[in-house]
């Protein structure tokens, strides 16, 4: 499956109508990009931007977890032809950072990821990350269709869903993101006035005048 079908399976075909943008154009820099920089954003109070500063400040995924974070990410929204991969995109500090910014997420996604590695070890013996690629594949499919999961797998399904979300929110919303799905911001149009052969159907053969 490439990434523009991979789009539509996400329900994501529309996403730049919910892009985190600061300005009009596919050369700003979005939002994304300049939390995870340590940038202070447009309309962001001071006591707002100390927040985000301290949240960066802080580590919550080990070195292992944010490793195995970036495969999935990877295999999620792999490199293609138009753009780099979500690990190039910076998808892993992304969810680092959202992560701690909605403590709500810390279990789901620590939980899963250890779920991840006790059955990669059960299965190849070798946690998630360091499985072959092929390894790696067939224990994500395991999880990543609801509907075709075998009962047991609800924890890993229920990971892969939060995963996969907070992989498209990166992705879509970082520079790269932006331009791989061709969003270009508001333009001036140019107007060269009313087309001849519809002027000459209504009546106006030699213009308005």
């Amino acid at each position: 499956m490439n990434r523009r079908d991979s789009i539509k399976a996400l329900g994501l075909a529309a996403a730049g109508g919910a892009l985190l943008l600061d300005g009009c154009g596919p050369e700003t820099k979005t939002k994304q990009d300049a939390v995870v920089g340590g940038e202070k954003l447009a309309g962001v109070t001071d006591a707002e931007h100390r927040h985000n500063q301290q949240l960066l400040a802080e580590q919550f995924f080990t070195d292992h977890e944010l490793a195995t974070i970036g495969v999935l990410a990877d295999i999620i929204i792999p490199a293609d032809g138009v753009s780099g991969s979500a690990t190039d995109a910076g998808v892993p500090d992304f969810i680092e950072f959202m992560v701690k910014d909605i403590p709500s997420y810390k279990t789901p996604m620590r939980g899963g990821l250890k779920w991840l590695d006790v059955q990669s070890q059960r299965r190849y013996g070798k946690v998630f990350a360091e499985c072959a690629g092929k390894q790696q594949l067939e224990l994500v499919d395991d999880i990543a269709y609801p509907a075709k999961a075998a009962p047991g797998m609800e924890q890993g399904v229920a990971f892969f869903g939060l995963m996969r979300n907070l992989t498209a929110s990166g992705f879509f919303t970082s520079e790269m993101g932006v331009k791989d799905i061709g969003y270009v911001g508001n333009r001036p149009g140019v107007w060269d006035g009313v087309p001849e052969d519809l002027l000459k159907a209504h009546g106006f053969a030699d213009g308005w005048g």
